[in-house]
């Protein structure tokens, strides 16, 4: 086996560089070092891998393990480093650099307006920060929101309609730093901005910004939004359903802005949500359908080069036309490692050649190792390629119809080994009938997809158009209602799993262990596998025990609601406004991530919890929702309050307060006006009573025990 490991490594010699590089681009995000330190450990690591090729040959034989340990913490500090460079904030032209209010802003819009509910939505890149009328050349991404509606009388919106790509405004209107909600388990969207280079944003009225008549446009981005914006006509031309026409936009450009979100969640309860996301599938079809364009080619000599050209063009087109989305360039790089290999008469490794690919995304963007479908795509393709084989060799059938809808099944069970532990820590649920939603959407997504392209090359023809459009209805039509019928049934989805990132690795390591077992009949397989298994069961057992315990008040920050949870145990009882438990959205976003991260259910034994309209006891902490004008009456003693949380706004005096009762903590919630929280919280100063604001500061969660 040491052997075959040693063979392994030769073999695939860049993965033996790109999990340093991982490793550093880790820790360099989880730990921020400054450069010095790293530039300093490349420049001693460089010098030693140098110095090795001096020593005398027995000796660099002898220090080959430690010449290779050298080049692992060289490209640690090297992914290290692509944090450090990669993030804007360490930009010396940052913009943060120089702004302040009430400096003038001059924007370039980077992508055509989108539409939203209640806004008009673009990023813009920061071009200049204007200080008495000196221009300064600045670095950095915001978001802009336009206003939409106008209320009647007010100056028409028409401004807004001429913002397009390339677009300049001017505006003076100060900005906001992006922050999370701060909500247990939330969506940390600050630093999802911030990997792509986003920190700030504002909302501008018509009169609140200048358009200018010049455009800062790229011909190549230019180039892809007309092309997209073709393609996005063509299909709206011919497939008038608006449901199944997002379905259709977003399967062949990747174009998500007009798709119904119940549909999406369909798709995601039933395990087949990678098909609406670009991906390795959408690619491979691009790929296979170049190589049968551009056969002819290949049996002339002369024109092979040619061949070569003409599939990494269209790979790459395609690629940006969808967004240069990680999972669909990690596809575009590894398609074109495989067609550059077999153009130069080289058999590459699969697992060197995913490596590769892998180690060029990240040296593009180390960000994308936090990509989520940056990580499922890999691990897919991973799976895939381990656990295809031996899945398939369950059985044999000899009838070639049977055979090829077994191999269909297996490639989507060898899929689920790796993609299983990913799926569960970033989703929090299990769709039980995947392989049934798998065999049928699959191959139709692919015949879809093949369609679409049908219908852009016959665009030209009316009559053609229309009968590829119509047909292309009917085939969404039909994986939709398929879906939908599938998640429909009962016990379809495993919701509410909730595993560590540690338990993913023990998963993770428990399916590599097994695999090497199967593969390679290596006790060592084994071992790895019964360790991971047991330290997996030990720490979930730790967790279910551990909040089996618990006993909280939350407190949520959610805009103009008021929302709070009473936790023990795994139970919770709910105290906030009624349309929460009506909007599905509001909820799964901003509540639901902290009731699967805290494994708790809407029920909650009554015994120690008391509530009498709007003062709550609850194991002996004395709760106050204060959410109207109320007078107190003055006590000889006054009463404790251990919590009082202010809500919608109410008409009150702190000082008059504090005269009557005795405040512990004060919290005021996100339904509170950011004027008013200003004057409470000066009171609350002067008065020296601890308050906590959850717009500013994320939950309030006060832990019992």
């Amino acid at each position: 086996m040491p052997a075959y490991g040693s063979y392994f490594w030769k073999k695939n010699p860049f993965i033996r560089l790109l999990l340093p590089t991982m490793a550093g681009i880790a820790v360099q995000w989880n730990f921020q070092v400054d450069i010095s330190v790293w530039q300093i450990l490349l420049i001693v690591e460089i010098t030693l891998i140098i110095s090795f090729f001096f020593i005398p040959f027995l000796s660099r034989y002898r220090l080959s393990f430690f010449n290779g340990l050298v080049i692992s913490l060289l490209f640690f500090s090297f992914g290290a480093m692509l944090v450090w460079q990669k993030d804007i904030r360490h930009n010396h032209g940052w913009f943060g650099n120089f702004y302040k209010e009430p400096d003038e802003i001059l924007v370039t819009l980077n992508e055509p307006p989108i539409e939203k509910t209640k806004s008009i939505k673009s990023d813009a890149a920061v071009s200049y920060i204007i200080k008495n009328e000196k221009q300064i050349p600045v670095a950095g991404k915001i978001i802009l929101y336009f206003q939409k509606d106008l209320p009647a009388g007010q100056a028409d919106s028409s401004i807004v309609d001429q913002l397009i790509y390339g677009s300049r405004i001017i505006f003076k209107k100060p900005l906001q730093e992006i922050k999370n909600a701060g909500n247990p388990g939330g969506f940390d969207y600050k630093r999802y901005s911030l990997f792509h280079g986003i920190t700030h944003q504002v909302y501008l009225k018509p009169d609140e910004f200048i358009v200018l008549k010049d455009k800062d446009e790229s011909w190549l981005d230019k180039f892809l939004y007309k092309t997209r914006q073709k393609v996005l006509n063509i299909l709206r031309k011919n497939i008038k359903s608006e449901k199944e026409l997002g379905l259709a936009e977003a399967l062949l450009i990747g174009y998500k802005d007009d798709l119904d979100q119940t549909l999406v969640q369909s798709y995601t309860n039933t395990g087949v949500v990678h098909i609406i996301a670009i991906s390795g599938l959408h690619l491979g079809l691009i790929y296979w359908l170049l190589l049968r364009l551009f056969k002819p080619l290949k049996k002339r000599k002369n024109l092979r080069w040619l061949r070569v050209v003409l599939i990494l063009a269209g790979l790459w087109l395609f690629s940006l036309l969808a967004g240069a989305q990680a999972s669909v360039l990690r596809s575009a790089v590894m398609f074109t490692c495989i067609l550059l290999g077999e153009s130069f008469s080289r058999k590459t490794s699969i697992y060197n050649t995913m490596a590769v690919s892998a180690f060029i995304l990240l040296c593009i963007n180390p960000y994308w190792l936090w990509d989520v479908g940056f990580q499922l795509s890999y691990a897919a393709v991973l799976s895939i390629i381990i656990f295809m084989k031996p899945v398939y060799n369950w059985f044999y059938f000899p009838n070639k119809a049977m055979d090829f809808m077994w191999k269909l099944t297996a490639v989507t069970l060898a899929a689920q080994v790796l993609t299983t532990p990913l799926s569960i820590y970033h989703f929090h649920q299990f769709p039980v009938y995947f392989i049934l939603t798998n065999f049928l959407a699959v191959p139709l997504s692919s015949l879809i997809v093949l369609g679409e392209i049908l219908l852009c090359v016959v665009s030209f023809i009316p009559v053609v158009a229309i009968l590829v459009g119509k047909l292309l209805y009917w085939l969404i039509w039909i994986m939709d209602s398929y879906i939908e019928r599938i998640e429909s049934m009962p016990f379809s989805l495993w919701d509410g799993l909730q595993i560590t990132f540690l338990q993913m690795v023990f998963l993770i390591a428990f399916a590599t262990g097994i695999s090497y077992w199967l593969m390679e009949k290596s006790k060592s397989g084994v071992k790895l596998g019964i360790i991971a298994l047991l330290c997996f069961v030990v720490l979930r057992s730790y967790s279910f025990f551990t909040v089996n315990g618990q006993q909280k008040i939350i407190v949520y920050n959610v805009p103009q609601r008021r929302a709070i949870d009473l936790i023990n145990g795994r139970n919770y009882f709910f105290i906030g406004d009624s349309d929460l438990l009506a909007d599905d959205f509001i909820r799964n976003f901003h509540l639901k991530p902290s009731r699967i991260l805290h494994r708790i259910e809407p029920k909650l034994d009554t015994e120690n919890l008391y509530v009498d309209n709007n003062y709550i006891t609850f194991y002996n902490k004395n709760i106050l929702l204060l959410d109207r004008s109320v007078s107190f009456l003055k006590a000889p003693v006054k009463p404790a309050i251990d919590l009082l949380i202010i809500s919608k706004n109410p008409k009150i005096f702190m000082k008059d307060l504090a005269d009557k009762i005795d405040i512990k903590q004060i919290v005021f919630d996100g339904s509170n006006p950011t004027r008013k929280l200003a004057y409470w919280k000066k009171d609350c100063d002067s008065l020296h009573i601890p308050y906590y604001d959850v717009t500013a500061k994320g939950a309030f969660v006060m832990n019992l025990n």
